[in-house]
């Protein structure tokens, strides 16, 4: 992994067609995975790895990931098959924030 991870960055999968943009990367982060494989910058030539299987839960079209212990934010942008993970931690599905009520 590079240290390119920046705001705003494209990044794909070497073990699967996941695709996703950072939201928020804090600075010093620089083991961002899918599939139990090191991500790649959108645009460099990858080469093929093997999906781990404790990494193959798949990542959703248009869901937001969320690391609570670094405050990583990813955007998937293309789904795939691999699971998205920050430093050896799976990253969940970042959940909607609960509306006020209106009554």
């Amino acid at each position: 992994m590079t240290d390119d991870l920046t705001p705003g960055s494209r990044w794909r999968s070497a073990a699967c067609t996941t695709e996703i943009v950072l939201v928020k990367i804090p600075q010093g982060t620089t083991d961002l995975r899918c599939g139990g494989a090191p991500m790649v910058a959108a645009g460099e030539d990858v080469v093929a790895a093997e999906l781990d299987p404790a990494f193959a839960e798949g990542s959703l079209l248009g869901k937001r990931y969320a690391d609570d212990e670094t405050g990583a934010e990813l955007l998937c942008v293309k789904a795939g098959d691999g699971s998205l993970s920050i430093e050896g931690r799976l990253l969940p599905v970042k959940g909607a924030k609960p509306l006020p009520a209106s009554d």
